[in-house]
């Protein structure tokens, strides 16, 4: 049995993530999405809302199951057993970002293997920076996001 992770943080889960668990999940025998806790980005949703709107948006797909993490996202790999390290590619950039982990996770665990996804075309653009940055100026969202996602964010902005 082939089991991998797909660490993120996830804030909040975009249709583009999406798609890479539904395709990785057709893959791999078992998926943790791994969602990170500590993370020096500016989050809008902790970790259990960020948690429970990948749950609502991953629920018809049965061989994945969630969990948060902090600390090397390989070593949350070993300790969930999983031997491959799921990531999406949108664009160039992320080629390289995702080439040098993958170089470095092969040196704290040589037994653990990165397998990049390349995003669909209509999600090379997608990305949760853009869906937060576009809602805060008062853009329509609804083709990036689950409608649940979107209701989340604009609550987020109005209890602002």
């Amino acid at each position: 049995m082939v089991k991998a992770i797909f660490p993120g943080t996830f804030d909040p889960i975009t249709k583009g993530h999406i798609d890479i668990i539904q395709r990785g999940s057709e893959i791999f025998n078992k998926i943790t999405v791994g969602v990170y806790k500590e993370s020096s980005k500016n989050l809008m949703f902790n970790t259990k809302e960020r948690i429970e709107l990948i749950e609502d948006s991953i629920k018809n797909i049965s061989n994945v199951n969630i969990m948060p993490y902090s600390g090397l996202t390989v070593k949350f790999a070993e300790k969930v057993g999983a031997s491959v390290i799921i990531r999406g590619l949108r664009i160039g950039n992320d080629f390289e970002y995702e080439r040098e982990m993958a170089l470095m996770n092969r040196q704290i665990n040589p037994n653990i293997e990165l397998v990049c996804l390349i995003s669909s075309i209509n999600n090379q653009f997608v990305s949760s920076s853009r869906v937060k940055e576009i809602s805060m100026l008062g853009g329509d969202v609804s083709s990036l996001v689950t409608e649940k996602v979107k209701q989340s964010i604009n609550k987020k902005l109005t209890d602002i």
